[in-house]
């Protein structure tokens, strides 16, 4: 399966979709920012260049700090596929990031969300 358009998406330009569906379910920028940093590693300085950079996806996730070493707790479904189960490594940390967003908006509480 050719992932390459979405690798190419601008993270900055999808980070607002974000925003808007956690804002919706009465959740908060604050927290998608937790989430983020909680997954990638990044502080609020070094995840402000990337979006001020307008890097994509596949950039973000390359120039990544650290992927959180608990990544491995985050399973279930998105977008008709289970995440522990996509074999390529940078569609994983895209599906990883919606599915916690994904939970943020339906309700569960950051403890859960950030596998504590």
């Amino acid at each position: 399966m050719d992932h390459s358009r979405v690798y190419k998406m601008i993270f900055a330009g999808v980070y607002p979709h974000y925003i808007a569906k956690a804002e919706k379910k009465g959740r908060t920028k604050a927290e998608v920012d937790q989430i983020i940093f909680w997954l990638t590693g990044y502080d609020e300085k070094s995840f402000q260049k990337q979006l001020d950079n307008k890097v994509d996806f596949e950039t973000f996730f390359a120039e990544a700090p650290q992927l959180n070493p608990n990544v491995s707790l985050i399973k279930g479904v998105i977008c008709g596929y289970r995440v522990e189960e996509i074999e390529d490594p940078l569609m994983q940390k895209v599906r990883y990031l919606d599915k916690l967003i994904d939970e943020l908006a339906k309700g569960k509480t950051m403890e859960k969300i950030l596998r504590s």
